[in-house]
This record gives structure tokens, C-alpha cells and sequence, in this order.
């Protein structure tokens, strides 16, 4: 059987004007180019292909008494994705609740409502995957109403805000830190009321603790902070 041999040549594009174009292309007569407007591919048997991007509207919400209504985004994701961070200053003569557990300690969160960083932080996380305002907004400081107020509260909201976009949790990663004290004893108890808060299965809430191998006032036991990515995946 012969054996035939195929070869390419590399053709310069002639250059238009107003537009930016590659040095030489693979295909006779082919050029790209790129206006402010769109991007269209065009080639010599006059067929063109039109990449248009389109950015949907920003989720709009109103705070009522501490409750959001929001409209859906334009586009149906199917995953979102959302970062939280969270930060309190440690003082005597507070409790020290995480997660929703009173964990022993000679200090807690100086704050407005229970100063619970891991719920403060999960809430913030869920909100910025929807796309939404963040806890301080929805839920201000300056606010009587939410002087020592449960965290729970506003998980509850965050995870009705969650559902009524038409999403649950996919999975969640979140990281304490802390110098003291060691939460090795209460990890398994605090992961578990995470997960019944958020009515989400355990084996996709996953929790961490670190130090801060004593650098500033993380490590001096003067703060605690704490970070938690959220998947969201559509129902």
C-alpha cells in the first residue's frame, strides 16, 4: 500500500485594521479578530463562529428585621463556590464557643452577639456563594437586637437563603486557629452540630485546628480566627 505524505504549511494572515491578530495561522486565509464587542472566528468559506460573554445580573437582596429576600442570578450554576473569614479578639470574662459548643477556656470572643468565629465564618461563606451581602450587613453590630444572639440564628438564615436559591452543601472545609486551647477532645462534637445545623451529611463537613506557632496575637492567645470554603451544588 503507497503511503502518501500530507504537509502544513504556516500562511501569514493579512492584517486588519482595528483589530489584533496572530503572527501566521494553520489554515489558509484564517484570521482572528478581537473588537471590544465580541470575538468572531472567520474563515475564507465566509462560516462564522460568534463567542459572545455574557456576565447575568447580580443577585439584588433587601434586609428586613434581619432576613433576606433575594432574587435568583439570570444563570443557573450548577456549583457555587464561597470563601468566609472570620476574627475576634480574646478577653476574659467571656465564653469560648465554637461551632456552637461552650469550649473550656480562661477567655472567649469579645463580641457583639456570641462571637462564634466558626459560625461567623460558614455564614459568610455560604452568602458569598450565593452572592450575597455579608453577615455584618444582614446581621449589624449596631443592632440591639443582636446583642449576645445565638450564631445558630444566622446559620439558620444563611441555610434558608441556601435552599430557597436551589442549593445545598456539596462539601465544606473549614480551619480554626487558635494557640489555645487544643480542640483535639472536641472536634468530633463540634463537626457534628455543624453538620445538624446545616442539615448536611458529616462526611462532607470537614474541620481543622491549627496554632499559630505563637506569632502575633493569634499565637499569643489573644484572637482567634478561622476560614471555611463552601462547594454548593444545585439540587
Amino acid at each position: 500500500m503507497a503511503t502518501r505524505f500530507y504537509s502544513c504549511s504556516l500562511i501569514p494572515a493579512r492584517p486588519t485594521s482595528g483589530s489584533v491578530l496572530n503572527k501566521y495561522s494553520l489554515l489558509p486565509n484564517l484570521r482572528i479578530s478581537i473588537t471590544r464587542r465580541y470575538a468572531t472566528l472567520v474563515s475564507s468559506s465566509s462560516s462564522s463562529f460568534t463567542l459572545r460573554a455574557s456576565v447575568s445580573s447580580a443577585a439584588t437582596s433587601t434586609a428586613v428585621d434581619g432576613t433576606i429576600s433575594s432574587t435568583k442570578p439570570s444563570k443557573s450554576l450548577p456549583f457555587r463556590v464561597g470563601h468566609g473569614f472570620d476574627l475576634h479578639r480574646l478577653e476574659p470574662g467571656y465564653p469560648l464557643i465554637i461551632g456552637g459548643i461552650d469550649i473550656p477556656h480562661d477567655r472567649g470572643c469579645e463580641a457583639h452577639s456570641d462571637g462564634d468565629v466558626l459560625l461567623h465564618c460558614v455564614v459568610d461563606a455560604i452568602l458569598g456563594a450565593l452572592g450575597l451581602p455579608d453577615i455584618g450587613q444582614i446581621f449589624p453590630d449596631s443592632d440591639p437586637k443582636w446583642k449576645g444572639a445565638p450564631s445558630s440564628v444566622f446559620i439558620k438564615e444563611a441555610v434558608r437563603l441556601m435552599h430557597e436559591a436551589g442549593y445545598e452543601i456539596g462539601n465544606l472545609d473549614a480551619t480554626l486557629i487558635l494557640q489555645r486551647p487544643k480542640l483535639s477532645p472536641q472536634k468530633g462534637v463540634i463537626k457534628a452540630n455543624l453538620s445538624e445545623l446545616l442539615g448536611a451529611d458529616p462526611s462532607v463537613i470537614n474541620l481543622k485546628a491549627k496554632t499559630h506557632e505563637k506569632v502575633d496575637s493569634l499565637g499569643e492567645n489573644r484572637s482567634i480566627a478561622a476560614h471555611t470554603v463552601v462547594l454548593l451544588m444545585r439540587k
